[in-house]
């Protein structure tokens, strides 16, 4: 049973492809590699989404260690969790998310 199998058609390809450089490209156009920001939590203004990024980043589980500066002081804090006011520690104490200036993730 030996049957003659057809042969496939495929055209030449006159041009230079770039694909992966139009879908992907991971430096900028001087040929530098973009630094990865810490933890990657990226640069924001508003404080509501930094605290959104801390809670949907893939490094929270249960509770985040961070630093909290507010109006009146700098405090390091376990989050585990938060409301549309406040943000609940460890500790079962409320911050006033109105009341925070800054929150970074403690290193």
């Amino acid at each position: 049973m030996s049957k003659d199998i057809p042969k496939v058609f495929h055209n030449t390809i006159n041009k230079q492809l770039k694909n992966n450089k139009d879908v992907y490209y991971s430096a900028n156009n001087n040929g530098d590699n973009i630094p990865l920001e810490k933890n990657n939590i990226k640069k924001v203004k508003n404080i509501k989404q930094k605290i959104n990024q801390i809670f949907t980043s893939p490094n929270y589980v249960y509770k985040a260690n961070v630093i909290i500066i507010t109006k009146e002081q700098t405090r390091k804090e376990k989050i585990i969790g938060r409301n549309s006011k406040y943000l609940i520690t460890m500790d079962n104490q409320t911050i006033p998310i109105d009341d925070i200036m800054d929150i970074n993730i403690e290193q």
